[in-house]
């Protein structure tokens, strides 16, 4: 099957691959080749949210990131909205967490990230719409909510200039909390958006958070688009875990999720 316009999601056993077919995957032992990038997608920690475990959710997370690092190398892990639970208060104290992690880390924002841009920025280090070249991949990290905590398409204007200046890249890697598809509930619908993904075939995947109880890849025009289930909150997948992504030498990405500590959903895109 041949990348057409249609929208699925993608099973335990499929295999997407960079020419854009579809087939199903025998064996995940097939894809064993080396890396050229490896990194974990997380989201939704909610530090600071009312009646969880918030503290011990982080912790979990950060020691098991850790060991997979030891395990084999990540050269870095994305936190893809929702550190914190609302409370600016908590968001000192969230990143005291992550500074634990034993490779570099980037943030993006999400709809519980209610603080000013002012006040992200300082805290990480990092604007809220920004990007990062690693190799010969760009990774483009937006943000899809505000002070207030609503529901926002990504910034267009700002995503076509970069998707323009990476289009000779390899490949790009695209994180937004906030889906961007209207597939679920708490998505959103960004046609234009959309709209602008299919223009850059470099473009590999778009990585979402914000739907806790999402732990597959579904597609729209050829493109995948990756949840991680959730690493805490109250609500969500019965486990609390995080993607990997592995970059192979021969360009085929290999990606599933730990729920910590055994891997699930394994696909190749």
């Amino acid at each position: 099957m041949q990348r057409r316009d249609f929208l699925k999601n993608v099973s335990l056993a499929t295999i997407l691959l960079a020419d854009g077919s579809i087939i199903p995957a025998l064996s995940a032992e097939s894809f064993a080749k080396r890396n050229r990038l490896r990194f974990v997608v997380a989201s939704d920690g909610h530090y600071g949210q009312d009646k969880t475990a918030f503290q011990q959710y982080f912790d979990t997370a950060v020691n098991q990131i850790n060991l997979q690092h030891k395990k084999g190398k990540l050269d870095l892990c994305i936190f893809n909205g929702d550190v914190i639970h609302d409370n600016p208060s908590f968001l000192r104290a969230s990143k005291q967490a992550l500074d634990k992690l034993e490779m570099p880390y980037y943030v993006t924002q999400g709809n519980h990230d209610r603080v000013t841009p002012e006040i992200w920025e300082q805290t990480w280090k990092m604007p809220l719409d920004y990007d990062v070249v690693m190799k010969d991949n760009a990774f483009l990290f937006g943000t899809t909510s505000n002070i207030k905590g609503e529901y926002l398409c990504p910034n267009v204007s700002w995503f076509r200039n970069k998707l323009e200046e990476h289009k000779n890249k390899k490949n790009v890697f695209i994180f937004v909390h906030i889906t961007p598809v209207k597939w679920t509930e708490n998505g959103v619908d960004c046609v234009e958006f959309q709209e602008l993904m299919k223009q850059y075939k470099n473009v590999r995947g778009v990585f979402n958070g914000h739907d806790h109880d999402q732990e597959g890849v579904k597609i729209k025009d050829g493109i995948p688009y990756l949840f991680d289930s959730h690493i805490g909150g109250s609500w969500g997948t019965a486990y609390r875990g995080f993607r990997i992504v592995e970059l192979k030498r021969n360009n085929d990405i290999l990606t599933y999720l730990m729920n910590p500590i055994e891997k699930i959903n394994e696909a190749t895109i």
